[in-house]
């Protein structure tokens, strides 16, 4: 709810004013798509599962078109001659057939001829456009094989869902290429007519195949050029379609975390495990100390617990160590246990910096160490004495 202020008339009050102007409007109105993020690679894949992919139908269409037109050029006369030759043969064979002569037997002959000429006159051009199709949607998605399109979905069947496609800006572009296709083909026609209009007035004079040879001519010519600007549509209209697949696929903020709390764990859950697993292992470590020959500290910033046992390993080990509050738990811990604190700033501070936990110290600090055990030992061996 919101109001604007006006002037409001002599006799009618302000706050009565204010009331008639207030009216409701929502906020999400005015902030547009939010989805603004470009789709995650996971989110591809599985619009890719689904099938749905960036490809263009007048591409495929227009390759076809033209690679059918150069198929015809280059195989027609070894289709035409089959032909010719099977309808010579066939045609001679007539005379020779008398009704007792036209058996089951001779009719499945003839007819099993005949289909196989048709096979073999029509083997070349269905294996052209098979490797075309095939070359040409590779190239343009790849190759995937995914059963999850051919499933039926009902949302299919949703009369709104249909309306709205129909009033979409896909069948908006498809009525634009459809509007060029015609005049482009118009065009191509016309001046391929233009250009031959003396060859046809004369055809009426021509022998029957030359004129067939010239129709043939013709038709294979304006059918090149038509295919080839359809074909160059259709890459034009795969770019579009590439540029409307990922602006469909855009994402909202809100769905990439989900997805990547979805891939990766939720950030805070993960968080958690490893706050608790840091307890625990706090937890042993304190556990350690009592165990501990010493402890050197900072003193107050950093506190490390060595022990040494010859049957455990060859030199002294950390079981212990920590910085600031965790430094003073150690301590603390190390007084309850009666364990001795050895002040040395600096080999404490190289103990917690270059050895971890569970670790034997290094050659170099043998020396340092050895002189903090001496003394420490030297204290117990004292204090039991007395």
């Amino acid at each position: 709810m919101t109001g604007y202020k006006l002037r409001c008339n002599s006799g009618q009050s302000e706050l009565q004013y204010k009331k008639e102007l207030r009216f409701k409007y929502d906020l999400q109105f005015f902030a547009g798509d939010d989805k603004t993020e470009p789709a995650t690679p996971k989110h591809l894949e599985d619009a890719r599962k689904e099938g749905r992919v960036a490809k263009s139908q007048d591409l495929n269409s227009g390759i076809s078109l033209l690679m059918a037109f150069v198929a015809i050029k280059l195989f027609g006369l070894f289709t035409g001659g089959i032909f010719k030759n099977s309808f010579e043969f066939f045609y001679n064979m007539m005379p020779s057939l008398t009704h007792n002569e036209f058996t089951s037997q001779t009719s499945a002959r003839i007819l099993s001829n005949a289909i196989i000429m048709v096979i073999i006159g029509v083997i070349p051009y269905l294996l052209v456009l098979y490797l075309v199709s095939l070359v040409q949607n590779v190239m343009q998605f790849g190759f995937k094989v995914t059963p999850k399109a051919a499933e039926p979905k009902l949302s299919k069947l949703n009369p709104i869902n249909g309306v709205k496609r129909i009033f979409s800006l896909d069948k908006v572009m498809e009525l634009l290429r459809s509007v060029l296709k015609i005049g482009v083909t118009f065009l191509i026609v016309f001046n391929d007519i233009k250009a031959s209009a003396e060859i046809i007035f004369n055809m009426y004079d021509m022998p029957l195949f030359q004129t067939m040879s010239e129709v043939f001519t013709f038709v294979i010519n304006t059918g090149i050029k038509i295919s080839a600007v359809f074909t160059l549509i259709g890459f034009a209209d795969l770019f579009y379609q590439k540029w409307k697949f990922k602006h469909d696929l855009r994402m909202s903020k809100q769905e990439v975390k989900d997805e990547y709390k979805n891939d990766e764990g939720d950030p805070q859950v993960k968080g958690q495990i490893k706050q608790k697993m840091r307890e625990a292992s706090r937890r042993r470590m304190m556990q350690e100390i009592p165990k501990a020959d010493v402890v050197i500290t900072n003193p107050t910033h950093f506190a490390v617990a060595l022990t040494y046992d010859k049957d455990r390993a060859p030199a002294p080990m950390v079981v212990a160590k920590g910085a600031d509050y965790l430094a003073q738990k150690i301590k603390e811990t190390a007084r309850e246990s009666n364990v001795e604190i050895v002040e040395n700033r600096p080999l404490a501070r190289m103990l917690y910096y270059n050895v971890e936990i569970g670790d034997q110290i290094p050659p170099e600090l043998y020396q340092m160490v050895a002189e903090v055990l001496a003394y420490v030992y030297k204290v117990k061996n004292k204090v039991v004495t007395e």
